[in-house]
């Protein structure tokens, strides 16, 4: 076994998400119990204060994979498994490491995205009942794509559209065979049952991460097929949020960007893409 440490030095690096520090509520650390009977631990604890109460983070070898621990003890997942990663996902234990770290004195839940995916990884998508399920849900989201929607007005949305969506479209049609439509109006349409099927046959095929990934690209675009050209590596991280965010661009440069509200979209969309693009690395 060994332990590679990370001090309170360490380069600070967030990377925000939507989760939160309640939903990681099962034991970091071993529990004891009160003269009630009530069994408390030091992430109880947490979830009470908001904050720190752990020393030393490090990453440790065990069982064949790797694990994040809070002063020795592996961190778990929401549904109480612990968070074991494979080997060759060093990077995204180092990640998840610094995230922790990097909670200083009063817990940030929303920068938990690295542990918040690959506990979902390990607590969702092993079962093959929620697995099918998932695939069902994001299967859903190519009916309400955002890129197969386009508009003919104004003239910016047009060129917008017509330099990052159609490239995108004619990626899929030529790699997976399969028949994209795309729409003008807004009224409820959807893609044929032999492209559901030719894309669910994909989703099938994807590993417990590449799927934990799929998901949240494709919550967070809107977008199934930006969240696929994502996943296989056709898009990087910045293509992929700049497609997803063509009709916001439009606004911006026609009204102006809204202080608070487009900056903060700009970030949000490219730190859970990150997320979802670094669950997918493999050291070797």
């Amino acid at each position: 076994m060994y332990r590679t440490l990370l001090s309170r030095s360490t380069t600070r690096a967030r990377f925000p998400c939507g989760s939160s520090i309640h939903s990681f509520s099962r034991s970091f650390a071993t529990p004891s119990s009160p003269p009630d009977g009530t069994v408390v631990s030091e992430t109880n604890r947490a979830e009470a204060t908001l904050k720190r109460f752990w020393e030393t983070v490090g990453i440790s070898k065990r069982d064949d994979g790797l694990t994040v621990t809070l002063d020795m003890r592996a961190l778990k997942t929401p549904s109480g498994n612990t968070l074991l990663l494979p080997r060759n996902k060093r990077l995204v234990a180092t990640l998840i490491a610094n995230e922790w770290e990097n909670q200083e004195t009063l817990l940030k839940p929303h920068a938990l995205p690295m542990t918040s995916i690959a506990s979902r990884a390990i607590d969702v998508f092993y079962d093959k009942k929620t697995h099918s399920e998932v695939r069902e849900s994001l299967l859903n989201y190519l009916d309400t794509d955002t890129i197969c929607f386009h508009h003919d007005d104004p003239p910016p949305l047009v060129e917008l559209q017509r330099t990052h969506w159609d490239p995108l479209i004619k990626w899929a049609k030529s790699t997976f065979d399969i028949d994209i439509q795309v729409f003008t109006s807004i009224l409820l349409h959807s893609q044929s049952a032999e492209t559901r099927a030719k894309l669910n046959a994909i989703l099938t095929e994807m590993d417990p991460w590449e799927l934990a990934a799929m998901e949240r690209a494709t919550y967070a675009t809107k977008s199934f097929l930006i969240a696929l050209a994502l996943v296989k590596r056709h898009l990087t991280v910045e293509e992929a949020a700049v497609a997803a965010q063509v009709e916001v661009s439009s606004q911006i440069q026609r009204w102006g960007e809204v202080e608070d509200s487009h900056d903060v979209d700009f970030h949000d969309v490219r730190r859970q893409l990150g997320s979802a693009a670094c669950l997918l690395t493999n050291s070797i």
